[in-house]
């Protein structure tokens, strides 16, 4: 899983900060793996120079095998915590979308089938 991140120009941290993101999203997004090519994250200070509620924002764009993008945001007073709100969320649309081509028994569904022709 390849993993971009991307931020504006209020947010401080430079590669620590990407390197934390990396390995966060590995951790949290390990049993994806495999299903999920690249892994793009946005994050942004809603407020720029100004601090307020839930001024940071974290956009999640997840690039899965053979399914549409999912993406998703969360937003928090600090960036660790828009973050980890997102990549939640994310495992959460994941699980639902993929959840879709397989039946309660782990057989590909018709539907996936149809999909793939």
């Amino acid at each position: 899983m390849q993993v971009q991140v991307n931020t504006d120009d209020h947010i401080q941290g430079g590669a620590p900060l990407a390197q934390w993101v990396r390995d966060e999203a590995g951790s949290r997004l390990a049993r994806f793996k495999d299903l999920i090519t690249r892994l793009e994250v946005f994050l942004t200070d809603v407020d720029g120079a100004k601090s307020g509620v839930n001024d940071k924002r974290c956009r999640l764009e997840a690039r899965v095998v053979s399914r549409q993008p999912v993406t998703v945001t969360a937003e928090a007073d600090k960036m660790a915590g828009a973050f980890i709100n997102a990549v939640d969320k994310l495992a959460s649309a994941l699980d639902t979308d993929l959840g879709r081509v397989k039946d309660r028994n782990g057989r590909d569904t018709i539907r996936a089938a149809q999909d793939q022709e």
